[in-house]
């Protein structure tokens, strides 16, 4: 399922780095990529809310990106909404963000993580807004 743009790999976040992140596919619509959950758990074993969090972050950042990248916009995070299902204890989380709206100010995906196991650990959404791209 590795279908990733060769533009996106020069897109690279150190704290997606830090995790452990994988790009697996992006395109405007839909974007899927994981996480280890070794390295990322809180004291008590279980995967870390932060870094699911940033993992639905990311995964609609992408998506933002990829759908603005013509007009050099770039999608920057306005709301972050997580809700935590059920806790995953090993293996990778892969996360599916779909576009439920792509406008001309605003971006909103909805994001489904999932353990190796394919049960659903959390649910989230993102809205990003459309700004000028800054390097």
């Amino acid at each position: 399922m590795n279908n990733v743009p060769d533009w996106a790999a020069q897109i690279v976040s150190p704290l997606d780095q830090k995790l452990g992140f994988v790009l697996e596919y992006l395109s405007p619509e839909r974007v899927v990529g994981s996480i280890p959950v070794e390295g990322n758990q809180q004291p008590f074993g279980a995967l870390h809310g932060g870094a699911t969090a940033v993992l639905i972050e990311t995964l609609g950042s992408m998506g933002a990106l990829a759908h603005g990248r013509a007009s050099e916009l770039v999608g920057v995070g306005v709301d972050l909404n997580v809700t935590h299902l059920r806790a995953a204890r090993a293996g990778r989380v892969r996360g599916t963000a779909t576009a439920a709206y792509l406008g001309r100010s605003t971006a909103t995906y909805t994001v489904e993580v999932a353990g190796d196991d394919g049960r659903l650990t959390a649910v989230g959404r993102l809205t990003c807004r459309w700004v000028p791209e800054q390097r």
